[in-house]
């Protein structure tokens, strides 16, 4: 990860600005039909002028052969090492939407799901149900008042986006150590809460048996009757991007858990109602005094590759490419365009395959041989093949933040 005392003793104020642009599971695998992946297929020509005026690399946002989420894939981003910074998809679901976690907290991200009359998942989302329908849900087993066996103990659950929603279980001497309900797959029951140490066994108990509550409340629902839980996860405690990298740091995100991720390591959260690229650039355009550092997020990428939809992917990389003179308008001193983790279409999930990576700092940058953006490309561009955690450090070097090492 990088060196944040290093860092911290290297920084020097500079009047400088750094986008750092994420096209969620950007990184793809060739199709037959061409040997093309979705990212060489796109027409680019935006991101190819800059790979040609800056550099390219490709980067393993966890290590070498391992296929990550897309938490610890943003946290190497960010430069935390996500082998050291551990943090569960319920704490970051739970701060993406503003829900004000503390440290007796065991936070968990929930799906709805269908379940049949044996109690076996037909549909682990409940056929992609809206928000509204959520919400409806969530008011539901709010208003049954579900208790549990101890007093002192509270449980809270709010609506997130579709299908999905945050439970937080408040109380002191909980453990967060916890398996996950969900089975992963159709036709088997939700899995109990098993605690994987012994501090952890009150929660377990307590979640199981809160679950049995709150799907009793909802069993007659259609198609929403179920439930499974995930990430179960306690606040964890991050150096904060201000401290650490001297940066006046913002956050343009669609979906709440990267919300909630850029607000753990001290991004402010943008508000926003921008979907489409296009318009989470005009919100940089509005917000382009107040920050030194712009993080923005586009998440149609990955969704699209989890899919296995290679044209629809590549059409959001295209419309992510015809927004960006929007963003070079503003007149960043660097720009990187990389992603979290790749999502080859060809799988429909996460991979383990490195990320390509593109800089561009025209007062800073070396050029390479490079002239369009695409994995071939960043895998011989001059930045080489690296871990992300040292991508924040290049940013800052190149925006002129960093001191000279020793005499």
């Amino acid at each position: 990860m990088a060196n944040f005392k290093l860092l911290q003793d290297l920084l020097q104020p500079a009047n400088t600005k750094i986008v750092l642009l994420v096209l969620d599971g950007l990184g793809g695998l060739p199709r037959p039909s061409d040997d093309l992946t979705e990212l060489e297929a796109a027409r680019t020509p935006n991101m190819d002028r800059l790979a040609a005026e800056g550099c390219l690399g490709q980067h393993y946002p966890v290590d070498i052969g391992i296929t990550g989420g897309s938490g610890p894939g943003h946290l190497g981003l960010f430069g935390y090492d996500p082998l050291h910074y551990e943090i569960g998809r319920g704490v970051l679901e739970a701060v993406g939407i503003g829900f004000a976690v503390t440290d007796r907290d065991v936070c968990a991200r929930g799906n709805f799901c269908t379940l049949d009359a044996n109690g076996l998942i037909t549909d682990r989302r409940a056929g992609r149900i809206p928000t509204e329908k959520c919400a409806e849900l969530v008011k539901k087993i709010n208003a049954a008042g579900i208790n549990t066996s101890e007093p002192g103990v509270e449980f809270f659950v709010e609506p997130v986006q579709d299908y999905r929603f945050v439970v937080v279980m408040r109380g002191e001497g909980l453990g967060g150590n916890l398996s996950e309900t969900d089975p992963q797959r159709v036709g088997a029951a939700p899995l109990p809460v098993v605690a994987h140490d012994a501090a952890s066994e009150r929660a377990a108990r307590l979640f199981n048996e809160w679950i049995a509550k709150a799907t009793a409340v909802i069993r007659d629902d259609r198609p929403a009757n179920g439930m499974t839980l995930r990430g179960f996860a306690k606040y964890p405690a991050l150096p904060q991007y201000k401290d650490v990298y001297g940066l006046r740091a913002g956050a343009i995100t669609v979906y709440p858990m990267y919300r909630g991720l850029a607000s753990l390591v001290g991004m402010a959260p943008i508000q926003h109602h921008a979907h489409t690229a296009q318009e989470e650039f005009e919100v940089a355009q509005q917000v382009w005094n107040d920050y030194d550092f712009l993080f923005i997020h586009i998440k149609y990428t990955d969704s699209r590759g989890e899919d296995g939809n290679f044209d629809a992917k590549m059409k959001v990389i295209e419309e992510v490419d015809a927004a960006l003179p929007m963003l070079l308008a503003l007149k960043p001193d660097v720009l990187i365009i990389t992603g979290d983790h790749s999502t080859p279409s060809q799988l429909k999930s996460h991979s383990w395959h490195p990320v390509p990576l593109l800089l561009w700092a025209p007062a800073t940058a070396r050029r390479d041989r490079s002239v369009v953006f695409g994995e071939r490309e960043a895998s011989t561009g001059g930045l080489g093949t690296f871990r992300a955690t040292d991508i924040m450090t290049l940013a800052l070097a190149h925006a002129g933040r960093l001191a000279k090492y020793g005499a």
